[in-house]
């Protein structure tokens, strides 16, 4: 455990290093010279009744707050991805027999030890996963004790911790998933804001900077909704996968272990 919040840290911080430089070069070298060019090809023929200007998907992301919500969206899909993979490790211990509890045999106190030395090596190597660490407090508890029950108690509130702390982590997500509709409302502001500086050019006939400003409203407010949607949806459904990642280790902890208890 101690390793992994400063590796899921730096992971975090590099990752959000990377995509910004990525992005803001995506940005300078293609998006936004692109809508330029078709801002002003637009402009040119804007006298022409016959032309029809065409939405183009890079005048819509060209603005900062779309940038900003790419690249918060980005950020978002790596950590998923991040936590997802870890996750996808701690399922596969699940199909694991770390017990080797033969069916009809029955586990005494005074046998734990046996049975913890086996989950003690794997544990070794697999630092901070869930299944061995409950494993050993229902052994433990179960040699203090000699009660099946305290033994199936321990077990469970180290699965309920489990499930209370992947909640938590989540946090960070369900920010990101918040600061992008506001990152496009401030994106909305700023267009009203510019379409109404232009509206004295407006009275003259001149609409192009109102157009312009009512352009940068609506295209953040679009990309802003589009990306919260989207990172809402992936992170409901990385947190039902640990739900069920809790509930199974229980399951496993009830069948492989606890019910093999006795005393005499």
């Amino acid at each position: 455990m101690k390793r992994k919040y400063p590796n899921e840290f730096l992971f975090s911080a590099v990752t959000l290093l990377v995509i910004v430089i990525s992005v803001q070069t995506l940005y300078a070298t293609l998006i936004r010279p692109t809508a330029n060019a078709l801002l002003s090809e637009q402009r040119t023929h804007s006298a022409d009744p016959a032309y029809t200007p065409h939405r183009s998907i890079y005048v819509i992301v060209k603005d900062y707050e779309q940038e900003s919500c790419m690249i918060m969206l980005l950020w978002a899909v790596s950590i998923l991805i991040y936590k997802t993979v870890h996750l996808r490790r701690e399922q596969r211990v699940l199909d694991i027999d770390l017990v080797r509890i033969p069916e009809g045999v029955k586990i005494l106190p005074e046998d734990t030890r046996e049975y913890t030395r086996n989950i003690e090596t794997f544990a070794q190597t697999s630092t901070g996963y869930l299944l061995p660490r409950a494993l050993l407090v229902a052994l433990g508890r179960f040699a203090a004790t000699r009660n099946v029950q305290d033994a199936a108690n321990a077990s469970h509130a180290v699965c309920q911790t489990e499930a209370d702390r992947l909640d938590s982590e989540l946090s960070m997500l369900r920010y990101i998933a918040w600061a992008i509709p506001a990152i496009g409302f401030i994106g909305t502001v700023r267009g009203i804001g510019d379409a109404l500086g232009q509206a004295q050019k407006a009275v003259g006939g001149d609409i192009s900077g109102v157009t312009s400003g009512l352009g940068i409203t609506f295209n953040s407010t679009l990309i802003a909704l589009l990306f919260s949607i989207m990172v809402m949806f992936l992170l409901h459904a990385l947190q039902r996968t640990q739900e069920r990642f809790v509930l199974d280790a229980e399951a496993y902890l009830d069948d492989r272990l606890i019910r093999h208890m006795y005393v005499r």
